[in-house]
């Protein structure tokens, strides 16, 4: 082999890497993996331990691992690191960064030098931040996540309905409430926390789900205490994780052995509407679920139209599509055909919406 040349081969999916994260993406093949969830280093610039009022010492992040030679050293990494994510994403592949004010900027100027395309910045509040011990400065109580796609013409996969479930049938903000991880969910090591910056899964989560489907590959190259990685197997995808400290890869290990991958992989799935095969209403018609001169009504009989054996719909002095015939009708600019037309069975209106899912489920 070449000097300096990489040996890339086929990277087994739901393994964790020991190992260092550029090299080892390096030596995956390229176009890969379907998402990227990356918690690097935020190099944050500690001077001394931080004291509680009560003079015992904030259990913080002051490991080697965040320690860099200033800015310029930092930057470099970043720059690195977000080369060999570019390289294994596939086109139409996300990546998700997670940072604070120490160093999200920084990382967000070389994504987009990079060629990523910033998708959403999403603002992770805490609901139990820690305080602000020396009263210099307000209380930091959120992080920052920067949501971007490989470049600007990817086509990237965003679960818009999958969100909306999430908030009760509204659509989902750019800010985002949840606890720091605490509880039975924080892992711990003869009594202390086995990692200082373990994120909950419930961020985990909403951000795999927005932006995966079952099966998809996602990767975590600063896998840590692995929960990219539970959260990735709970929801039916795939994951890869690299980390180079073998206590917390024998941490994500131990623990991941403890999930369960779900059975029934359909729950897991978050196809929306724009996912859905089209189905024109005259296939209704073709297939006998309506026929040629049924009536059709809006939901309180107003106005009505009768059906034609091409898929069209007719009034007394107008024919189009369901949806023209309905705006038509009610004077609008535009109609969902499908949400203001009701058939007649049995005495009871019913939106032909319903007819429209029934066929779609045959068709699968």
């Amino acid at each position: 082999m070449l000097e300096g040349m990489v040996r890339r081969t086929k990277t087994k999916q739901n393994q964790v890497i020991l190992g260092d994260s550029i090299k080892s993406m390096e030596a995956m093949p390229e176009g890969s993996v379907d998402m990227v969830f990356a918690d690097p280093p935020y190099n944050l610039q500690l001077e001394g331990d931080l004291i509680r009022p009560n003079n015992t010492k904030v259990d913080g992040v002051d490991h080697a691992w965040d320690q860099f030679d200033g800015f310029a050293a930092y930057d470099d990494f970043t720059r690195d690191w977000t080369t060999a994510v570019r390289r294994v994403l596939k086109p139409n592949g996300a990546l998700w960064v997670i940072g604070t004010y120490h160093n999200i900027f920084r990382v967000g100027a070389t994504l987009q030098d990079q060629g990523f395309w910033i998708l959403n910045d999403v603002v992770w509040r805490k609901t139990n931040p820690m305080p602000n011990f020396r009263g210099r400065r307000f209380t930091n109580a959120h992080e920052t996540l920067i949501w971007c796609s490989r470049d600007k013409n990817s086509k990237h996969r965003f679960n818009y309905d999958a969100m909306k479930n999430l908030n009760e049938d509204l659509q989902m903000r750019s800010d985002w409430l949840f606890p720091l991880c605490t509880g039975a969910e924080r892992l711990k090591v003869n009594g202390r926390k086995a990692h200082p910056t373990q994120k909950p899964e419930a961020l985990l989560h909403r951000i795999i789900l927005a932006s995966t489907e079952v099966d998809d590959v996602v990767l975590d190259p600063f896998f840590g205490s692995g929960t990219t990685g539970a959260v990735a197997k709970k929801l039916g995808r795939r994951y890869i994780g690299i980390e180079k400290d073998p206590a917390y890869v024998k941490l994500a290990r131990s623990r991941l052995a403890k999930v369960r991958r779900p059975k029934d992989l359909t729950l897991m799935e978050t196809r929306g509407k724009r996912d859905e095969p089209r189905i024109p209403f005259g296939w209704l018609v073709e297939r006998g679920i309506l026929t040629p001169g049924d009536v059709l009504y809006d939901n309180r009989r107003r106005h009505s139209a009768k059906v034609r054996a091409d898929g069209s719909l007719v009034t007394a002095d107008f024919r189009g599509s369901i949806h023209q015939v309905g705006a038509y009708v009610q004077k609008a600019p535009a109609c969902n055909g499908w949400q203001f037309w009701y058939a007649e069975v049995k005495g009871t209106l019913v939106p032909i919406d319903v007819f429209r899912q029934k066929l779609r489920a045959q068709l699968h």
